[in-house]
């Protein structure tokens, strides 16, 4: 799954996900441009990339900032002169029982989730509709499809990924662009660090597979979505769970 000449855009890419779908984007041959808030964290994954052999260019970027979305798309597009691969992995929690969340804690999380993944889609898309070829994988998860109490925000934003995908591979599916979203279950992340044992526990028990996932292992589904060996599928979710979820 040779990805040698095509430029990746990955959002989220200083930890977790967004780093090792990074890493493995730059692994098949891509030229990967790195975007997240954390420029220090940014700048090591660059330097990983470039320890394999690979190409990485560092692109500070506040997700929720249309203004820091249409500036960074804008500088990637000036230093690669294309954008073919988009990931748009970048995603945070506010975790609290909907009686009481704040408005501000459900309007962040939309934000940074799923707004940020239509501006980065609209703003890269120029690219791909002048080439006629594209790949755009959305990051959802698994509670964007079975729900989870306590992130009414989290699983609304993810379920509203899968509504983007579908409709987004539709709109651009004859200039060759193929729109398809990863969801995960149970994966090892910073993110998910912060669970506590017990928890960790229950989870484990009611996978299928009886492990937790690795963040390579949505890195290699994206990967394989982003290759010429998955020309054909699009609108499509593809889930990373163990099988958790079976749907």
């Amino acid at each position: 799954m040779s990805l040698q000449g095509r430029v990746a855009l990955v959002t989220g890419a200083s930890q977790g996900i967004g780093r090792a779908c990074a890493l493995r984007l730059a692994q098949a041959g891509a030229s990967v441009a790195l975007a997240a808030r954390n420029q220090e964290r940014l700048e090591h994954v660059r330097t990983e990339i470039a320890a394999a052999g690979g190409q990485g260019a560092v692109f500070p970027m506040d997700v929720a900032s249309e203004d820091e979305i249409k500036s960074a798309i804008k500088a990637v597009m000036g230093q690669f002169g294309k954008i073919d691969i988009l990931v748009n992995n970048a995603g945070i929690t506010r975790d609290q029982l909907l009686l009481r969340m704040k408005r501000a804690d459900w309007d962040t999380v939309l934000a940074t989730n799923l707004t940020a993944a239509y501006l980065c889609t609209q703003q890269a898309l120029g690219s791909m509709i002048k080439q006629r070829w594209g790949r755009i994988i959305n990051i959802t998860s698994i509670f964007g499809q079975i729900g989870q109490a306590g992130q009414a925000n989290y699983a609304a934003s993810k379920a509203g990924l899968i509504g983007l995908t579908m409709a987004v591979a539709r709109e651009v599916a004859s200039r060759n662009i193929t729109v398809n979203a990863v969801a995960p279950g149970y994966i090892e992340t910073p993110m998910t660090a912060g669970l506590n044992a017990e928890l960790k526990q229950n989870i484990l028990q009611s996978i299928p597979l009886g492990r937790a996932g690795a963040d390579v292992d949505v890195a290699h589904a994206v990967a394989f979505l982003a290759s010429e060996e998955a020309a054909y599928i699009t609108g499509h979710v593809l889930n990373v769970n163990g099988g958790i979820f079976m749907g």
